[in-house]
């Protein structure tokens, strides 16, 4: 085993032994918590070590690195998350190799993405990015809808041709009600999951938690955790 295979797996048991401890401190299965390994800024070789270690859910936020690194790792079995925000003119390229796209957040992304599903023949995940630091109708200072903008953007993405709507997904926000309060941010977004499920069942996915506040997502309910530098260590700086 080679000295970063090694790094990342002891990583990785560490991180699992942090999700079965919050599920068993939650009540829940451990089963029921998928993780997300953002590999953002981290290599192809990483990746595919990932893939060797039983990891099948992998995030990036940037397209420009994304999409070499997906082609690198084309042969092995994984889901690619798209977790950035996404321009319009990025979306044929990202429809390419994501299953997901975690951050859908307005409508003309939304028929972007449903035009290039269907011209590429594929059926695209999607999980509406809520900003819990909008106010009643903006968007949020890193994306997102606003909460109460989540029924009328749910219903386009589930009359979109190519598109599956799968759920919910947010970043716990640094400013406004819910700055420094990830576990009452968390359960905000499982009330607006709820909400969301009495109109369309199947949209159960929720998205919520990274390294340093993945037990309170897992205490809130999340379906899926996003975890880079507890995994792959503290990330190199960007260029």
């Amino acid at each position: 085993m080679t000295d970063r295979k090694g790094e990342i797996a002891a990583n990785l048991a560490r991180v699992e032994e942090r999700i079965a401890a919050a599920c068993t401190a939650a009540g829940r299965k451990r089963e029921e918590v998928t993780l997300i390994v953002v590999t953002k800024t981290y290599p192809a070789s990483d990746v595919r070590i990932l893939s060797e270690l039983g990891v099948r859910h992998v995030a990036e936020n940037r397209d420009q690195d994304a999409a070499p690194k997906a082609a690198a790792c084309s042969d092995l079995p994984l889901v690619w998350h798209f977790v950035g925000q996404l321009q319009t003119n990025k979306v044929r390229s990202v429809v390419g190799y994501a299953g997901l796209v975690q951050s859908v957040d307005r409508s003309k992304l939304v028929t972007a993405l449903s035009k290039e599903a269907v011209r590429q023949e594929r059926e695209l995940g999607c999980l509406l990015q809520v900003a819990l630091d909008a106010g009643a109708s903006e968007r949020g200072e890193r994306g997102g809808v606003a909460p109460g903008g989540i029924e009328e953007l749910a219903d386009v993405v589930a009359s979109a041709p190519g598109l599956r709507l799968d759920g919910l997904m947010t970043v716990a926000p640094l400013a406004g009600e819910y700055a420094g309060r990830q576990q009452a941010a968390f359960e905000r977004l499982m009330d607006l999951s709820t909400d969301l499920r009495r109109g369309h069942p199947a949209a159960n996915m929720v998205s919520a938690g990274m390294s340093a506040d993945l037990e309170e997502a897992v205490a809130a309910g999340a379906t899926h955790v996003r975890v880079g530098t507890a995994v792959l260590g503290v990330r190199p700086s960007l260029r």
